[in-house]
């Protein structure tokens, strides 16, 4: 049965990805919203889809739509806009008697999960986030290999992605808006290691600047130096190489995961539909321990300046 999905912040970086999967899992856009409207995008996925510029118009779009029956309804928002907005957009999805979809980072800070669980009950409806590298089967290999061992691994996770100066100045370098890398960059990766290697005992930071992040974790079965950068210069193969580079290094032997990483966003969205799919308590570890990183970080924290440093913490 194809159902009907809505988009807020079609114009962004990650909306194709979510348009591609929509469209993949036979079902159909009917309305897209963005205060920017560079949004010739939808023409390649949905020719049809009602356009908006007014999140508030297109709230009652939505709505007149639900009363039109389940045909005319939507049945699922999509949510890629800012990070900040994500818990008011699922709130909007709910209040609509749709699903949510939502991009990481579900919300900025741990205790807006709270509220967002309290409306789900209420609303008899899904709040689902994009996890998706809980679906890379070398990762679900080596989450069944870790919880066969006797002893701890020695992690070292490093991402790099290259960012230029616009960055900084859009909403992702405001860590009131984006919660910063930890919180934009890194959420991934911690709900990642937390899948894998289990909650926090220890948390350190060594390294806390807009463009670089670094520390330790001690986790349940294993001891993590992670290490997370925009700058260009820090990618492996140099700036004019690959864009970005994603590793994993356990107990010294590499984990190299970059392939596949942009082109799971279909196979969250067959899993949600088919009725599976992330949602909030799936990711509160990762909220709460970005948050915990951000708070924890001291004022001009300096310390291992290599981003793929073996030595001891």
């Amino acid at each position: 049965m194809s159902r009907n999905f809505a988009l807020l912040g079609a114009a962004g970086f990650v909306a194709p990805r979510h348009l591609q999967a929509i469209r993949a899992t036979g079902n159909r856009l009917v309305a897209a919203c963005d205060p920017h409207d560079a949004v010739g995008i939808l023409d390649r996925y949905f020719l049809d889809a009602k356009f908006f510029t007014e999140v508030e118009r297109f709230d009652r779009h939505l709505e007149k739509a639900r009363r039109l029956g389940e045909a005319d309804r939507v049945h699922y928002v999509s949510i890629c806009t800012p990070n900040y907005l994500h818990d008011a957009h699922v709130r909007l999805a709910l209040r609509v008697n749709a699903h949510a979809i939502c991009e990481k980072p579900l919300v900025i800070n741990p205790w807006n999960l709270d509220q967002l669980a309290e409306l789900e009950r209420e609303s008899a409806r899904r709040v689902y986030t994009v996890l998706q590298l809980r679906y890379l089967p070398q990762l679900q290999r080596l989450r069944d290999e870790v919880r066969d061992r006797a002893r701890r691994a020695d992690v070292v996770l490093s991402y790099v992605t290259r960012r230029g100066p616009w960055y900084r100045i859009s909403w992702k370098g405001s860590e009131a808006k984006s919660g910063g890398l930890p919180t934009n960059i890194g959420v991934h990766f911690f709900d990642l290691l937390q899948w894998i290697f289990g909650a926090p005992r220890t948390c350190e930071v060594h390294i806390a600047e807009p463009e670089r992040w670094s520390g330790f974790l001690e986790l349940e079965r294993a001891d993590v130096r992670w290490y997370l950068s925009t700058r260009a210069a820090d990618l492996p193969a140099g700036p004019d190489g690959p864009p970005a580079f994603r590793s994993l290094a356990i107990d010294g032997e590499e984990l190299e995961f970059s392939p596949g990483f942009t082109d799971l966003h279909t196979v969250v969205y067959e899993d949600v539909l088919a009725g599976g799919g992330f949602g909030i308590e799936d990711a509160r570890p990762s909220v709460e321990l970005a948050h915990r990183i951000r708070t924890t970080a001291p004022a001009g924290a300096r310390g291992p300046l290599h981003p793929f440093f073996r030595g001891a913490r």
